[in-house]
């Protein structure tokens, strides 16, 4: 699997080897330094491989590594930093 940043649409997607989309997370710019994650999916095909925690610790990665505060709207997303308290202190 691949995960890349796609800004121009405001997600992280997640790929099989072949490139076929199996899912993303996506967010609202809320400003310069902040970032809603408000919708995770993954693509029925995929699901049961656990392929949320890896497309989500990538986002929130990047969130990091950019400086982004985060707002947790997407449960995904806020169950992951609840599991994962190492990312609490983005939350914004």
């Amino acid at each position: 699997m691949e995960i890349e940043h796609n800004s121009a649409k405001h997600t992280f997607e997640i790929r099989d080897e072949e490139g076929t989309l199996a899912g993303h997370a996506d967010y609202r710019p809320l400003g310069e330094d902040s970032v809603d994650f408000d919708h995770t999916v993954i693509d029925p095909a995929f699901r049961g491989q656990g392929l949320s925690t890896p497309l989500i610790q990538a986002a929130l990665d990047e969130a990091r590594a950019q400086g982004w505060q985060v707002k947790a709207s997407c449960s995904a997303v806020a169950h992951f930093i609840d599991k994962n308290p190492e990312y609490r202190e983005l939350l914004g």
